[in-house]
């Protein structure tokens, strides 16, 4: 696996990202395969805000991952940077090959270079395999988060 590249997405990517969204069990329900006018004016957001990176992941010419960073500012921590890590996604035929650990590590050093005083992201309570994942790479489990669907 070393030879994966990770990049900020451009344009070309954005099908692809896509693809990878909608394959998850939870992504079918809620994500479309098309481009369309929503993904593109997301994937615009996205790209022109300097707090935001959407990632990919490439390896041999094929996008195999993905994940997108949020760099959150607040009061907290003594004026702290957090880091926000969502929308991760490893190619189905891909997974269990260590691209996720790989993908993860990268973005958690990209928040210590940036100075962040930590890293946090959401899982949705069914992902079990991303619970252990995710506590097996070292993250905890400390609070418990809300949403409320618009």
């Amino acid at each position: 696996m070393s030879d994966v590249i990770f990049r900020v997405a451009v344009r070309a990517d954005l099908p692809a990202v896509i693809a990878l969204l909608a394959d998850d069990v939870l992504g079918k329900a809620r994500d479309f395969t098309e481009v369309d006018e929503a993904y593109e004016r997301a994937f615009a957001d996205i790209t022109g805000d300097p707090r935001n990176a959407l990632i990919v992941a490439e390896q041999g010419g094929d996008l195999v991952g993905c994940l997108q960073i949020t760099y959150i500012p607040g009061l907290g921590r003594h004026g702290a940077e957090r880091s926000l890590i969502e929308s991760v996604r490893v190619r189905s035929d891909r997974r269990g090959q260590g691209l996720g650990r790989q993908l993860m590590t990268w973005a958690v050093d990209q928040a210590r270079e940036r100075g962040c005083a930590l890293v946090q992201l959401t899982t949705d309570k069914t992902r079990e395999d991303a619970h252990r994942f995710y506590l097996g790479f070292g993250f905890v489990a400390s609070h418990e988060g809300m949403k409320l669907a618009l």
